[in-house]
């Protein structure tokens, strides 16, 4: 009984090994949430939560410790003869807690703030360039898999129909119809088949394992890659992930000439000083005391030889170069569209010439196989124009693959 079950099972899990089938879009799915270039997200995030909470703890108390002992050549004196004020001793200790409590700086934390977000963003988006910009790698293995996959079908097909047409022939041999060694020719065709099918299924096997070590997911041989029906839209305007890293980066820049602008702007702090020591303020007591201080103070650079000037028009010119980057950008893109766009009406074209020579090559093998059954042609003259047919086949699914890999190209490339 429980040999019973574990057959089930098998027979219940097989199956769904077997299969297996992946999608275009769940390849571009994948590679986006499993290659390693993502874990850096998340290290960006830590990084600025840090940067930022450092940031923040100018707004907090500002504790500092002072402790200091010397000797001195020399100390004051007061000049009055008989005086009962005693000269301070040559060495002197000091021990100091001071507070500052930034009351207002113009606002540079809350603009430093805005400035790291602003680059966390940057950055994030940059990492989302990356990963995009790996969608024609994808493209790439993915449609050589699809490719390989179309042609073992044919392969299959030309294996199938010699093998009908070995039985023929050695049956004709064995008649006396057809000549002698015609079925060896045959025979090699065969295992010139089984060479190929060796061969695409080791190209298949390393291209599978390239698309699964990209996007993360364990395929196999096995596995169906769906074809996509594919569309292209030519009037939609550009959607890439690096116009939006283009705004970005000139948001940044704004946010670091905000901050700039706000760097010479007053900055009023609060204070306050307890210690220890001897002296303590009253210079004129000679013993350890404590004492304190509290107060305000102001500073505010009201000249910095134009520097702050000079960096945010620095600033500025980093803007100018940007909107220059995404007009380059967008130049060399709608370049390689109209690239891409040719590429495809160029294939659409070989295609319809594809399906006229592949009904003409039917015609001659379909009068080749009358001929070869009675004897008028050689099993070299078949496997010739089998052979034709054969390759255009091959050539009309690559015509097909390639157009579709163009498609998806455009769209990439668009942005779609």
């Amino acid at each position: 009984m429980k040999q019973l079950i574990i057959v089930l099972i098998l027979l219940s899990v097989l199956p769904s090994v077997a299969q297996q089938t992946i999608t275009l879009e769940e390849c571009y799915t994948l590679v986006t949430q499993n290659y390693p270039l993502v874990k850096q997200s998340k290290l960006f995030d830590m990084q600025n939560e840090l940067e930022s909470d450092v940031i923040s703890t100018s707004r907090l108390p500002q504790f500092n410790l002072d402790a200091q002992a010397i000797y001195q050549s020399d100390v004051v004196e007061v000049p009055i003869p008989d005086s009962s004020i005693e000269s301070l001793n040559n060495d002197q200790y000091r021990a100091t807690i001071s507070v500052n409590q930034l009351i207002y700086n113009g606002g540079v934390t809350d603009a430093s703030l805005n400035l790291k977000s602003a680059q966390l963003k940057t950055k994030q988006k940059q990492i989302e360039v990356s990963l995009y910009q790996l969608k024609q790698q994808i493209n790439q293995l993915y449609f050589s898999v699809l490719l390989a996959q179309e042609s073992k079908l044919l392969l299959n097909a030309k294996n199938t129909q010699l093998q009908a047409k070995l039985k023929e022939v050695q049956s004709g041999v064995k008649y006396g119809i057809i000549l002698p060694s015609s079925d060896k020719i045959l025979e090699a065709e065969l295992l010139k088949i089984s060479q190929q099918f060796q061969e695409l299924e080791s190209n298949k096997t390393m291209l599978i394992e390239t698309l699964s070590s990209l996007i993360s997911l364990p395929l196999y041989t096995s596995t169906l890659f769906q074809s996509p029906l594919l569309e292209t839209q030519i009037k939609n305007e550009l959607n890439r992930p690096e116009l939006e890293l283009f705004q970005l980066k000139k948001e940044e820049i704004e946010n670091s000439e905000s901050v700039l602008s706000k760097q010479n702007t007053p900055k009023l702090l609060g204070f306050a000083t307890g210690g220890y020591g001897n002296p303590g303020l009253n210079m004129l007591d000679n013993s350890f005391q404590t004492f304190y201080t509290v107060g305000f103070k102001l500073n505010w650079n009201i000249f910095d030889w134009k520097s702050n000037k000079k960096q945010r028009e620095s600033l500025l010119i980093n803007k100018d170069i940007v909107d220059n980057e995404t007009e380059i950008f967008k130049l060399n893109t709608n370049i390689e569209l109209n690239q891409q766009q040719k590429e495809i009406t160029k294939i659409e074209a070989f295609i319809i010439s594809d399906l006229s020579i592949i009904n003409l090559r039917k015609e001659v093998l379909k009068s080749a196989d009358s001929q070869l059954k009675n004897g008028v042609i050689t099993s070299s003259a078949y496997i010739t124009e089998l052979t034709n047919l054969y390759e255009d086949e091959n050539t009309l699914v690559k015509h097909k693959i390639q157009l579709q890999l163009a498609k998806a190209n455009y769209n990439v490339i668009k942005g779609l």
